[in-house]
């Protein structure tokens, strides 16, 4: 049976402007970098045989974090973890798009990743693991958005998948035909915000 555990990476500035981010090579910001910490400390209670990450910066950023912490590097950044491609918008803000390009900007063609492409790219990976690294407890640190809609065309539920917090992690494993959660977007590693 194979395990997969996907992180979301730590906040970045972008996140917090709620700038699209796509395939920028933006960084963490210092509450992302101890998010991180946060759960590199989680995970090193656990052995990992395989760790795998997003090539984008901010990932790269967290996963460093966690290699630190659980004394293991990565094996790959894979471009398949990849954030959604944002095309035209990458870098922008709502504010700054309709500034741009009108209120309207949304029925142009913004040369963005479609949910179709991006969905089928999560799921080739998740088929690849498993196959590759069956009966392996697998680590990814991936994207929020792109993890979001793997999901839920894996776990055939559009209720899955939506707002995974920043170094949320999500444990999935492979339950004969299909596929089941053994955690979901869980954030107890991160101390209270009071």
């Amino acid at each position: 049976m194979a395990v997969i555990t996907f992180v979301r990476h730590g906040i970045t500035n972008h996140n917090i402007e709620k700038r699209a981010q796509g395939h920028t090579q933006n960084p963490l910001n210092e509450d992302g970098r101890t998010q991180a910490q946060f759960v590199a400390k989680r995970l090193s209670e656990e052995q990992w045989d395989v760790f795998i990450c997003s090539d984008l910066r901010r990932a790269r950023e967290t996963a460093d974090i966690i290699a630190g912490e659980i004394g293991k590097p990565v094996d790959d950044f894979d471009p398949r973890l990849r954030e959604m491609d944002r095309g035209k918008i990458a870098d922008t803000t709502e504010e700054e798009r309709v500034a741009r390009w009108g209120e309207n900007w949304k029925e142009l063609d913004m040369a963005q990743e479609t949910h179709e492409s991006m969905r089928m790219r999560g799921i080739g990976f998740i088929q690849d693991i498993a196959s590759r690294y069956a009966g392996k407890k697998v680590l990814v640190v991936t994207h929020g958005y792109f993890l979001g809609q793997t999901l839920k065309e894996l776990m055939r539920d559009e209720l899955t998948g939506s707002e995974l917090r920043n170094t949320s992690v999500t444990t999935i494993a492979q339950d004969g035909e299909k596929w089941v959660y053994l955690l979901y977007d869980c954030i107890s590693h991160l101390p209270e915000k009071r």
